[in-house]
């Protein structure tokens, strides 16, 4: 399963052309596409017009939807978060790596479009979605 970002969540509604949405597109309808309850929040609360949200909401609905943090990842995360910190990296957004702790411990790949990730990819050993 490929659990995709909200970066490309963004970037896929806003037709915008990139590797990332044309995997994303690639792989719609496939059964390998999975969002999360943190990136399903975070996608739909920006959506200003409701005809967009309603749209939205309606492919989204199509999507395995894991209820990602509970206490294991919780805490994993917040584990992750100071193990970066130790190495002088400050991921920006905390959500970003409960997102990326989820997928480790899942064994899920990512596809993302945004830096936050790399160093979790290459320090803590996030798996990223070939594009």
């Amino acid at each position: 399963m490929v659990l995709v970002d909200t970066s490309v969540w963004i970037d896929y509604f806003n037709g915008t052309v990139s590797r990332q949405t044309d995997r994303l597109d690639a792989i719609l309808g496939t059964g390998a596409v999975l969002t999360g309850d943190l990136i399903l929040a975070e996608l739909l609360q920006g959506f200003m017009r409701e005809s967009d949200y309603r749209r939205a909401r309606m492919l989204m609905d199509e999507i395995p939807c894991a209820d990602m943090l509970g206490r294991t990842v919780a805490l994993q995360a917040a584990q992750n978060y100071r193990a970066l910190r130790t190495l002088g990296i400050t991921v920006r957004k905390t959500i970003d790596v409960m997102i990326a702790t989820y997928c480790i411990l899942n064994g899920h790949a990512l596809l993302h479009c945004d830096k936050d990730f790399v160093p979790i990819q290459t320090h803590l050993g996030l798996q990223v979605a070939d594009v």
